[in-house]
């Protein structure tokens, strides 16, 4: 499993220890040059620790979430690979098993995370980029894709020979592209939901979430064919290197 990280080392020792709470798996943390202990701090919690300029050292890494999850698949060797946000507050065993489960359904390529976002002490009311930005243009653009809940949600898992042939979009706009290209490569119904019941992230202040709502929307745009929406994206592992 692959847990991008830059500057959590408040949170990622919880999130490889309920990782490694599932059974004997190898836990990649890619560090994307982080200016705090993080890498000190999931190296002890038992995780395999690479800096992103270790994995593809011939390749300039990006800006972005995606060029760390990008390179993570590049890392893994496992049949499927299972990715879980560094900055989880609350964390619990079981979510690793529950996102590979689907994959005993040969016909299944990507698992999404289902859960209740809390926001400010209440429930509900988190993931605002998710309910004003990425929903409404699945409805509009992929209404085949309109029933999956957290299209944002960094907690997922998919299959590395499908990773391979996918492009990961630099920044945040990667899920939402993972998304849409497995639905067009393998259908709909070859993308899984598990509940995880409820996720406690940092939420982050409203200024940083229009830059990140931006690239979510250019990416389904571009997906859509949209004349003139672009998204800065790797191309697919398998032109790079071999599985």
């Amino acid at each position: 499993m692959v847990i991008p990280a830059l500057n959590e080392a408040d949170t990622v020792a919880d999130v490889v220890a309920a990782a490694l709470a599932d059974g004997p798996l190898e836990v990649v943390v890619i560090d994307s040059d982080s200016t705090d202990a993080t890498a000190d701090v999931a190296a002890r919690a038992g995780a395999r620790v690479l800096n992103w300029r270790e994995v593809l050292p011939g390749v300039e890494p990006v800006d972005g979430k995606g060029e760390a999850l990008w390179r993570g698949v590049a890392a893994a060797r496992g049949e499927v690979v299972v990715f879980l946000d560094a900055d989880l507050a609350v964390t619990h065993p079981g979510m690793v098993a529950a996102l590979a489960a689907p994959f005993a359904d040969r016909s299944v390529h990507l698992v999404k995370a289902d859960y209740r976002r809390t926001f400010r002490g209440e429930p509900t009311g988190g993931g605002r980029v998710t309910e004003l930005t990425a929903r409404p243009l699945l409805r509009l653009l992929f209404p085949e894709l309109s029933h999956i809940r957290q299209p944002l949600g960094g907690e997922y898992a998919i299959r590395r020979s499908t990773a391979l042939e996918l492009p990961f979009v630099h920044g945040y706009g990667v899920e939402s592209g993972l998304l849409v290209d497995v639905a067009a490569a393998h259908g709909a119904s070859a993308i899984a939901q598990v509940d995880l019941g409820e996720r406690h992230h940092r939420n982050r202040p409203l200024s940083e979430l229009g830059s990140m709502a931006d690239v979510i929307a250019a990416t389904l745009l571009q997906r859509a064919g949209v004349p003139g929406c672009s998204v800065d994206q790797r191309p697919s592992l398998s032109t790079i290197i071999a599985a």
